[in-house]
């Protein structure tokens, strides 16, 4: 299996970006990655003094998939998520939610063992091992690996993790992939400007599809569908990420629109990804079980658009 060294980074994704390594369709690679503080801090010391700002969210990549033209969709399967030990979060002046009541900026490290994250001698947390940074060459121009959008990018979404597949459009010949921002663990909003920032190394199946258009980026589990959304403004996020799931509704799964909005309404769960990045970013997660079409293919041994089977009950 190939891998590809966090050396080996960007930190604004365009369609200029030399790629690092080109590979085909089906494909199952390793994307090395640094913390999204691109390991500044080192774990030692908890000073912003001296830390370098444009050398945040680093991105291991790109990668060129042949064969992928414009048009298509990029399917990136997350088979295994590794971190390291220790990590970090941050908050402070002029950062997050709670940024203007600071005066100061600090960070904390905690170490992770046991498959908790140990905050306190009485606070240890579950892990969620995630991927904060995931995206494609946008289709023109270049975006800060830090900002969110129609490619991706820093979409902080928890859900990126382990056993799902992520749908992104492929802007640009050869997608251009690019990877990175680790966190151990992460609520939803992301409030204080990070998650548990770590490094890590991420192995991932890409495909490509073709001749299929859906309502991107789009996240598949194996037990719901989600619809991505990025606007400054957050409204707008939820307005853009619950119109993505009626149309994948009514295209993809033949409800009328009417029912599409009122089987969301009832079924579908609106959740705030991020609320920190100039874009927030907004998903919708609707559960495979009500899908029509879905449970046709299930029947006939098919899986639906890449993404993993409904669950039996």
């Amino acid at each position: 299996m190939q891998k590809i060294l966090k050396d080996n980074c960007i930190y604004t994704m365009s369609a200029n970006n030399v790629p690092i390594l080109h590979i085909s369709p089906g494909t199952q690679l390793q994307f090395e990655t640094w913390d999204a503080l691109h390991g500044q801090l080192g774990y030692t010391n908890n000073s912003f003094d001296g830390l370098d700002w444009t050398r945040v969210n680093p991105a291991t990549g790109p990668v060129y998939i042949n064969g992928a033209e414009a048009g298509d969709i990029l399917s990136v399967k997350v088979d295994r998520i590794e971190i390291a030990s220790e990590g970090v979060v941050v908050c402070g002046k002029g950062m997050g939610v709670m940024g203007a009541k600071f005066e100061w900026s600090c960070s904390k490290i905690i170490p992770i063992k046991d498959n908790l994250a140990h905050f306190s001698d009485t606070i240890k947390l579950p892990l969620n091992p995630m991927i904060g940074v995931i995206g494609v060459a946008p289709k023109e121009g270049e975006i800060s690996c830090g900002a969110p959008d129609l490619h991706g990018g820093n979409m902080d979404c928890k859900e990126i993790k382990e056993g799902v597949t992520l749908l992104l459009p492929v802007n640009v010949p050869g997608a251009l992939l690019a990877m990175g921002d680790l966190h151990a663990v992460m609520a939803d909003g992301e409030i204080g400007v990070s998650g548990l920032e770590v490094s890590g190394v991420v192995t991932v199946t890409v495909d490509v599809i073709k001749s299929k258009t859906l309502p991107l980026p789009m996240i598949c589990n194996d037990s719901h569908v989600m619809t991505l959304a990025s606007h400054e403004d957050l409204d707008m996020a939820v307005e853009m990420a619950v119109a993505n799931m009626v149309e994948y509704l009514t295209t993809e799964e033949n409800f009328s629109e009417e029912d599409a909005v009122m089987l969301t309404s009832l079924a579908g769960d609106v959740r705030i990804c991020q609320v920190v990045d100039p874009k927030k970013t907004v998903r919708v997660e609707f559960p495979k079980k009500y899908l029509i079409t879905t449970k046709h293919l299930r029947k006939e041994g098919r899986k639906c658009h890449s993404c993993p089977p409904p669950p039996t009950n």
